[in-house]
């Protein structure tokens, strides 16, 4: 008997199968959920090596791009050196060399700014802990002389949380045998971390190598998978995400170095103490965007105050400057890095913060602007879509002030003491937008 995979009761059959397996997954997804967490989990922690260098080769490449394309190329134009196989392996192999030493000497800057500036500096606040104290309950009593009964509840009540601390580090020493196993548990870990990362950054490498490759073998298993226009519209989805997400990632640690930078800078004109250990953390949080000028700004200038607390004009010359900067990031900086890379306004940028920032942490709260960027592009796109199916404007200016839409057309709301006809745009034929759309082509921006 031949066998017919068109017959109907073969359709039925994987019918049937397919609901069958989409019922028995979702109740283990909704009932079973840890074995599922489980399960991802330990692929993930099997993947981590592949993972990183995945990761890696993402934001290495537009260094790698740089390097070939206006150092490289150039180079060898100027010496009259003929396209080639030979030219192009060069090049890619200088280009990723370049690009893997800029790596690895930004991770040792990094190290070394750690052990040789950062770790003393959390060393010297731990160390003169008690004093910090001793001058803030002095900055305490000195400011409340006048209202002796409110600064002895104030500083009894910052002498009881001093001794708190000091009993958590008394505490801590006792528990030797349990500290030198967390200890020795973290080395192990930090250890493991370190494997995954340099063999993470080796696939790296054979990932930048191939990676024009890698991108043919996507785009040819989308035309296999896919009819011809959907495979155009993943292509040009993924293209658009990726836009968004290199646009916006690079921009954003590009503007928080310079930022770091111009810290480091004004702190240490200022006199203000621990100037590296502060300018670092408000770069470090600048990549949050929208909050994390403030997240950066508030415990460092709190860290000043606490350093010396019978000057407080230090912590008020410092905010000052950290709201300047600020500012100078937020209106210059900021724009001329970034543009307008992710199509957000104020409220969505603050809305995707809190959001992914609650499901994902600080990671969130990086990554959670371009992605929402990406789902409200997504969105825009197919109600675009619908509403140029039913001949309806894509402004939304015009419906500002629509009241009501028929066949006959769009018509607006009419304020009090005007008739209809006084009203702008008062109506607006649905055979009218077809033309106007092809007139604002490209100028139909949603706002």
């Amino acid at each position: 008997m031949k066998f017919n995979k068109d017959s109907k009761y073969i359709r039925w059959g994987l019918t049937a199968f397919a609901v069958i397996a989409g019922g028995i997954t979702f109740y283990y997804f909704i009932f079973h959920s840890t074995n599922i967490k489980l399960g991802v989990g330990r692929i993930l922690d099997i993947l981590k090596p592949v993972l990183f260098g995945l990761a890696t080769a993402y934001l290495l490449t537009p260094v790698l791009n740089f390097v070939e394309n206006k150092v490289l190329t150039p180079l060898l134009d100027k010496c009259s050196i003929k396209r080639s196989r030979r030219r192009r392996v060069f090049i890619r192999g200088t280009g990723i060399l370049i690009t893997a030493f800029l790596f690895v000497e930004l991770i040792y800057m990094l190290v070394s700014m750690l052990i040789s500036q950062i770790i003393p500096s959390v060393q010297g606040i731990i160390d003169n802990f008690d004093s910090y104290s001793s001058n803030v309950t002095a900055w305490i009593e000195q400011t409340l002389e006048d209202n002796p009964e409110i600064g002895s509840y104030v500083t009894k009540t910052f002498d009881q949380m001093e001794d708190q601390i000091n009993d958590l580090i008394k505490n801590i020493l006792p528990n030797t045998a349990s500290l030198i196993k967390t200890v020795s548990l973290s080395v192990i870990s930090v250890i493991d971390v370190l494997w995954d990362f340099i063999i993470g950054f080796i696939i790296s490498i054979y990932v930048l190598a191939n990676k024009e490759r890698f991108a043919a073998q996507a785009k040819k298993s989308a035309y296999a998978l896919f009819e011809q226009d959907t495979a155009n519209i993943v292509i040009r989805n993924f293209r658009f995400t990726h836009r968004t997400f290199i646009g916006f990632l690079s921009g954003k640690v590009l503007d928080s170095i310079i930022i770091g930078i111009l810290c480091f800078v004004g702190t240490s004109l200022m006199g203000t103490p621990y100037a590296m250990l502060i300018s670092v953390i408000i770069g470090c949080t600048n990549i949050i965007p929208f909050f994390g000028p403030f997240l950066g700004a508030i415990p460092s200038t709190v860290l000043i105050f606490v350093v010396d607390p019978m000057h407080p004009l230090n912590c008020v010359y410092f905010a000052l400057f950290a709201l300047a900067l600020q500012q100078f990031d937020g209106n210059i900086l900021g724009p001329k890095i970034l543009g307008n890379s992710t199509g957000l306004t104020g409220f969505w940028v603050i809305f995707a913060i809190t959001f992914f920032g609650g499901l994902l942490g600080v990671f969130g709260m990086i990554v959670g602007v371009p992605i929402f960027a990406v789902i409200y592009a997504a969105v825009r796109a197919f109600v675009n879509t619908k509403l140029d199916k039913k001949h309806l404007p894509k402004d939304t200016n015009q419906y500002e002030s629509v009241e009501y839409i028929d066949e006959k057309g769009i018509h607006p709301m009419v304020p009090e003491g005007k008739s209809a006809r006084q009203v702008n745009g008062f109506h607006i034929n649905r055979g009218e937008v077809r033309s106007r759309d092809k007139k604002t082509k490209g100028d139909d921006k949603d706002k």
